[in-house]
């Protein structure tokens, strides 16, 4: 696995439009299929949106890194923020028949991503999500429980 990029930024919503360019554009130069890029995209922006909300709780000074790593045709990335530990048996989407805004960034995350996996930092202090895709391999993407991949 090789490490493409290491990115810093302070837990504002204003980072994220700056960081989805980036995610595009570094996808598309890994060879990520047109048909997966949006949803990458999609579920890095919940991913640290997640991060914003939940970890920080709205606090706009706090860091959150995200890594880019390859292996082959596999994307990788790491969200890590440095926020208390969390249950990880707590990180679940809402009810999908509770209509209502918001509330969906982890479901969005596991029906667009191949595998997610949420871990404590072993340091002691943060916590880290893994999320992967592989990048030329066309898939059905949608947040719909009917057309899940």
């Amino acid at each position: 696995m090789i490490r493409l990029e290491r990115i810093h930024l302070l837990s504002r919503a204003d980072k994220l439009k700056p960081l989805r360019h980036f995610v595009r554009d570094l996808a598309e130069k890994q060879g990520c299929c047109p048909e997966n890029l949006d949803c990458m995209v999609m579920a890095i922006n919940e991913g640290c949106m997640n991060v914003m909300q939940h970890a920080y709780h709205e606090q706009d000074s706090e860091e959150i890194i995200v890594e880019f790593w390859k292996d082959k045709e596999e994307f990788l990335v790491k969200i890590f923020d440095f926020a208390e530990g969390v249950d990880l048996d707590s990180i679940h989407s809402r009810d999908l028949d509770d209509i209502r805004p918001g509330g969906l960034g982890v479901h969005i995350i596991n029906q667009v991503m191949d595998s997610v996996e949420y871990k404590n930092n072993p340091s002691g202090t943060g916590n880290i999500l893994e999320m992967r895709k592989q990048l030329n391999n066309p898939v059905v993407c949608c947040i719909d429980e009917q057309c899940k991949k």
